[in-house]
């Protein structure tokens, strides 16, 4: 039987769609379960976007288009990004792709060469997609911790230390997926001023969850001096629009920008046509759903924040955007006897009907950092009450 390659078998995942697998079959055999696992608004798209792409496959534009995206909506994404980032965007200058993720391989590709020892510096824990795909593309990944002392954010000195002539790509994403982290103005600045030096040294800037910062505005590395040409600017329908089944992302950088049309044509050759029309209409029309899923987000963030630090064992930092939290569980798994938080994730499913995602699908646990696990709040205020109610009285009745 012909092998499969070293790369294929030794690919990451996303261990969100894992559990989600579990939960669903646990629910298939009749349990009645509460998930807090899987990273998707559960509001349904706005009708004004559907109804534009509806429109579109009526009107006909269900074929393929440029590898790029149409016109219409790379004018509209540059119009975006000049909007919410403070910098001026050309339309030239943005490609759309398949969802925001297929970007974060399509810029490791373009800036590093395998084999060739060019490291790549990304957020431990982090999106996992991040590390896997840096191994994927052969080059060198490069973990930077983000401790619960700092807010989880970077420790700028290890970051410092970490950063080399090797370097190519600095990955930073705020808001932070585990942990609903922003960074700080004082941290964007000294990051612009660390990777000023380097000329070959690329910054990928995760900003799927832009559109959700509760405290203050959001802010771009891209907009400080310098730093615009080197930053990648990467953004998607999903999150803001709750349209992550429509697979619209898309990424700006002048000189990256025809590399990424490269990529997208040798992978999928477009993004889905009448899919690019619904985004035009969301990124154009009224933002007054997105202001009104915020304020909600923002609702079930301080309910399930305070709802947590009253359950015995665990301890919840208030995040600043996304719709995450990030416990640390330490004391938890100590009072009901879990070896770590896989075996309290896995406890809390079977045990309680509460689905989670334990810190290793993030990345290696933060040495002295403890355990943690992830919610994610993309649910009902219902669904919340009552995970937090069984929680509560699965650690009662485990102590």
């Amino acid at each position: 039987m012909p092998v499969v390659s070293r790369r294929a078998r030794e690919l990451g995942t996303e261990n969100a769609f894992v559990v989600l697998g579990e939960v669903e079959r646990l629910q298939r055999e009749g349990k009645d379960i509460v998930s807090f696992c899987i990273g998707q608004p559960d509001f349904p798209t706005p009708d004004h976007i559907r109804a534009a792409g509806i429109r579109a496959i009526e009107d006909g534009h269900t074929g393929y288009t440029p590898s790029p995206g149409i016109a219409a909506l790379r004018q509209a994404v540059a119009a975006y990004f000049t909007r919410t980032r403070g910098i001026d965007v050309a339309p030239e200058e943005v490609v759309a792709g398949c969802g925001g993720k297929p970007f974060i391989a399509y810029t490791i590709l373009s800036v590093t060469d395998h084999g060739s020892g060019h490291e790549v510096i990304y957020p431990n824990p982090g999106f996992p997609i991040y590390g896997s795909q840096v191994a994927a593309c052969g080059a060198v990944p490069v973990a930077v911790d983000l401790r619960e002392a700092r807010g989880f954010n970077f420790d700028l000195d290890d970051l410092r230390a970490k950063i080399n002539d090797n370097t190519r790509l600095l990955i930073l994403n705020s808001p932070h997926n585990p942990t609903g982290s922003i960074m700080s103005a004082e941290d964007l600045e000294a990051l612009a001023r660390m990777v000023q030096p380097y000329e070959n040294l690329w910054v990928y800037s995760d900003e799927v969850y832009s559109a959700l910062v509760y405290d203050g505005e959001f802010r771009s590395i891209a907009a400080l001096p310098g730093m615009k040409d080197r930053t990648i600017i990467a953004d998607s329908a999903s999150k803001t629009y709750s349209m992550t089944g429509w697979r619209i992302g898309y990424a700006a950088n002048k000189t990256l920008a025809p590399a990424f049309t490269r990529w997208v044509t040798n992978t999928d050759s477009c993004p889905p046509h009448p899919n690019q029309y619904a985004v035009v209409e969301a990124l154009t029309a009224s933002q007054e759903s997105v202001d009104r899923m915020r304020e909600v987000f923002l609702h079930r963030r301080d309910r399930i924040v305070a709802g947590l630090n009253d359950v015995p064992g665990f301890e919840c930092q208030t995040p600043g955007g996304a719709f995450y939290v990030w416990p640390n569980v330490t004391e938890a798994c100590e009072r009901v006897g879990a070896e770590d938080s896989e075996e309290l994730r896995k406890r809390l499913l079977y045990e309680a009907g509460v689905a989670v995602l334990a810190d290793r699908h993030f990345g290696s646990r933060v040495e002295g950092d403890g355990q943690h696990v992830r919610f994610s709040y993309a649910s009902s205020l219902e669904a919340i009450n009552e995970g937090l109610n069984r929680i509560a009285t699965f650690m009662k009745k485990n102590t």
